[in-house]
C-alpha cells in the first residue's frame, strides 16, 4: 500500500505591534490619501498579500501602549478593561503594498468626514499625516496566505468569472486584487462606487479585466453600486434561479465568507458599508439566486457607527 504524504499544518501568526513611521504621504484624489510607513521591523511584517487586513493603532499616550505590548499575544483583554481615557484608538485597514526588502508598507485611508470635520481619529490623523509622524500597525509576524493573516480573497481554482464590487473603503482591496491576478485566464469584473470621479485611478489591469468607477456624487451610498451589481450579474449570467430568501442580519455588521466549492464556476467579492452589502446580500441570495456558498459578503463599517 503507498501512502501519500500529507501537507503540513501551517501555524497561525502571532499578531505583534510594529514601530513605524510616515515616509512619504501621497494624496490621491480627494478622498484617498497614501501614506508609506516605514521602521526597521516592518522587515519582518507577515505579508499576505490581495485583501490583507491589519491595524493602525493611535495611542492617546504611551503608558496605554505599552500596558498592551506587556501583555504580548494577550493584548485585547488589556485592551478592553482600560478606561476609555487610556485606550488606544484602534481601525483596521487593508495593506495596500508592501516591500520588506526596504521595510515599507503602503496604506490608502480614505477621508471621510475631513472636509465637514466630522472625521474618525484614524481619518483625522491621515489627512494631517507629514513625514516622520509616529505610528504602530498590529499585524501578523511571518508571512502566510488565508484567514490567519487577514485574507479573505479566497476563489476557487475552478472558478472563471469573478465579480468584485465595494465602496470607497473596498477600493484598496479591490485594486491590489486585481494588481495580483494573471491576465487571460478568467473573466473579472470590477464595480467601485466612489465619492466622485475624481477618485478614480489608474490601476494596471491585467488582461480580460473590467473596472468601472461608480461616482456617487450626491446620491444616496449604494444608489450606483447595487444596480451596478445586478446588471454585472445577468451580464455575466450568473443569476439563476431565485431562492428562499436569506436570513435576515441584525444591527452586526455582516461579515459571512463561506468555504467555497472548489468545483464553483463563479466568485464574488463584496465589501462596504453594512447596510449597503446586507442589501446585496438580499438581492442576490434572495431574488436573483445565486448560491451563498459563491459570494463573500463583508461590512467593512456601519455609517454612523464610529469603530
Amino acid at each position: 500500500m503507498t501512502l501519500t504524504a500529507q501537507p503540513a499544518a501551517v501555524a497561525a501568526p502571532a499578531w505583534q505591534f510594529f514601530d513605524a513611521s510616515v515616509a512619504a504621504v501621497r494624496r490621491l484624489g480627494p478622498s484617498f490619501v497614501r501614506l508609506t510607513l516605514t521602521g526597521p521591523k516592518l522587515a519582518g511584517f507577515g505579508a499576505a498579500g490581495c485583501d490583507q487586513r491589519f491595524k493602525l493603532v493611535l495611542s492617546r499616550d504611551d503608558a496605554g501602549l505599552e500596558r498592551l505590548r506587556d501583555r504580548g499575544e494577550d493584548w485585547y483583554p488589556e485592551y478592553c478593561a482600560m478606561p476609555e481615557e487610556q485606550r488606544p484608538t484602534i481601525r483596521t485597514y487593508t495593506v495596500r503594498a508592501v516591500r520588506p526588502e526596504r521595510a515599507e508598507l503602503d496604506v490608502d485611508v480614505v477621508l471621510h468626514g475631513v472636509e465637514d470635520g466630522h472625521a474618525g481619529p484614524a481619518a483625522s490623523w491621515a489627512a494631517a499625516a507629514v513625514p516622520g509622524d509616529r505610528i504602530v500597525l498590529l499585524g501578523p509576524d511571518r508571512p502566510g496566505s488565508g484567514r490567519p493573516w487577514g485574507v479573505e480573497w479566497a476563489p476557487p481554482p475552478a472558478a472563471r468569472t469573478l465579480l468584485l464590487a465595494g465602496d470607497e473603503t473596498a477600493v484598496p482591496a479591490v485594486c491590489a486584487i486585481l494588481e495580483s491576478l494573471a491576465g487571460g485566464a478568467r473573466s473579472v469584473t470590477a464595480l467601485l462606487e466612489v465619492p466622485t470621479a475624481d477618485d478614480a485611478m489608474n490601476v494596471a489591469l491585467p488582461a480580460g479585466v473590467t473596472l468601472r468607477w461608480l461616482p456617487r456624487d450626491d446620491a444616496p451610498r449604494g444608489s450606483r453600486l447595487v444596480p451596478a451589481v445586478h446588471a454585472a450579474l445577468c451580464e455575466l449570467g450568473i443569476a439563476s434561479t431565485p431562492a428562499a430568501p436569506p436570513e435576515e442580519v441584525g444591527d452586526e455588521l455582516l461579515w459571512e465568507v463561506p468555504d467555497t466549492d472548489a468545483a464553483s464556476s463563479c466568485y464574488a467579492w463584496l465589501a462596504g458599508e453594512a447596510g449597503v452589502v446586507k442589501t446585496l446580500r438580499r438581492h442576490l441570495v434572495g431574488d436573483l439566486g445565486v448560491p451563498r456558498g459563491s459570494v463573500a459578503f463583508m461590512g467593512y463599517w456601519r455609517q454612523g457607527v464610529a469603530g
